[in-house]
């Protein structure tokens, strides 16, 4: 049996509480939402794969080449634009979902799972294990996922109030800004080590390879690219870095409104006990929210505008979530649980109300 849900944890109303049948029944019915789309997969998803490579390639290319002539103001623009583009694409539709697992089948070794490296600071070892294994084996558990704000910033009353949470709404700006350092650094578990939880000896020996993927980032944009410019240095030098930022910006609120808007809730650690399947796909259901969007943002997206149906088939192609979400939402109003869809501007403006009222110790 599940282990209910602990009183000091916060319930939406919106959601019913399910019997132990009930779930079994949940999760046979979003398992063959699953299957169907197992077994249609095959060339076409493989050809979308590898044109959004192809977009991303070229637009990488077309975008440093502009930024080249970047003396010229249109040039900068349009190149760091393009390359801005090329970034967010990269990471989000390509990268993310590429070491989820989701092309694995395909055998093709530029869409390896275990093996992607992607375009920031961060290394994908290191993703693979924060956000591939602990955020989605317990999603929004408290003490287990470490997304739950990134051990910056406290965004629900569950969370241990401390006194530089008052200063959220400031830091959480140059957060979002540098968004890709937030996701390096995350693996080390700085507050660990400050506490004595966490050896010094192996905070530096995950550092190693952290250090050597950031020197090789910094060249790249920094360096590199702005050395052989010449003339152009400065232009390069400064496209490379707005394009990182849009990047940075984008990616920080897709994440953000896809975890911690007005609906979402988190869990006790008690909710482990003797999970079933049924309450695991729950729990995915009432820890997400999706943004509704055309085709065109839900791809710039990486797909995460259907963070529910990412969270229940992580290693499904994304492209496909678009066609599952409506099936899934009829299974959660079949079984009354709230699919908490909604637009971009309001699931943000509620993740700024988070993060204002939950810098002081409010505690519901």
């Amino acid at each position: 049996m599940n282990m209910p849900v602990n009183i000091q944890f916060y319930k939406n109303p919106k959601n019913r509480e399910l019997s132990q049948t009930e779930l079994d029944e949940l999760a046979r019915e979003l398992d063959e939402i699953k299957q169907e789309v197992l077994d249609d997969l095959g060339e076409k998803d493989a050809k979308y794969i590898r044109r959004v490579y192809s977009t991303i390639r070229y637009s990488s290319i077309a975008g440093r080449a502009l930024l080249f002539a970047g003396w010229f103001p249109p040039a900068w623009l349009l190149g760091t634009g393009l390359l801005g583009f090329a970034k967010i694409m990269e990471n989000m539709e390509l990268g993310h979902n590429v070491m989820h697992g989701q092309y694995d089948w395909m055998n093709d070794p530029k869409f390896d799972g275990p093996s992607y490296e992607w375009d920031i600071v961060g290394t994908a070892d290191n993703w693979r294990q924060t956000h591939n294994y602990k955020h989605h084996t317990y999603t929004n558990i408290r003490g287990m996922d470490d997304d739950i704000g990134y051990g910056l910033v406290r965004l629900f009353p569950e969370q241990r109030w401390k006194p530089f949470y008052l200063f959220q709404p400031i830091y959480s700006i140059p957060f979002c800004l540098l968004f890709q350092w937030g996701v390096a650094i995350q693996n080390l578990e700085l507050g660990k080590v400050w506490k004595g939880r966490k050896s010094k000896e192996q905070a530096k020996e995950e550092w190693r390879p952290m250090q050597k993927k950031i020197g090789k980032q910094l060249f790249k944009d920094y360096v590199f690219f702005p050395l052989i410019a010449g003339p152009a240095a400065l232009p390069v030098l400064t496209g490379n870095m707005v394009a990182n930022g849009i990047r940075n910006i984008w990616t920080f609120s897709i994440i953000f409104c896809g975890h911690f808007t007005k609906d979402v809730e988190v869990f006790p650690k008690s909710v482990l006990e003797n999970e079933s399947r049924g309450h695991w796909y729950m729990r995915q259901i009432r820890g997400s929210s999706n943004l509704t969007g055309s085709e065109a943002f839900h791809i710039l997206t990486g797909h995460l505008s259907h963070q529910i149906e990412h969270h229940l088939y992580p290693d499904i192609p994304a492209r496909r979530y678009r066609q599952m979400a409506p099936k899934v939402e009829a299974v959660c109003k079949k079984y009354g649980l709230n699919y908490n869809n909604a637009s971009l501007f309001k699931q943000y403006g509620s993740v700024i109300k988070r993060i204002a009222k939950y810098a002081f110790p409010f505690k519901k």
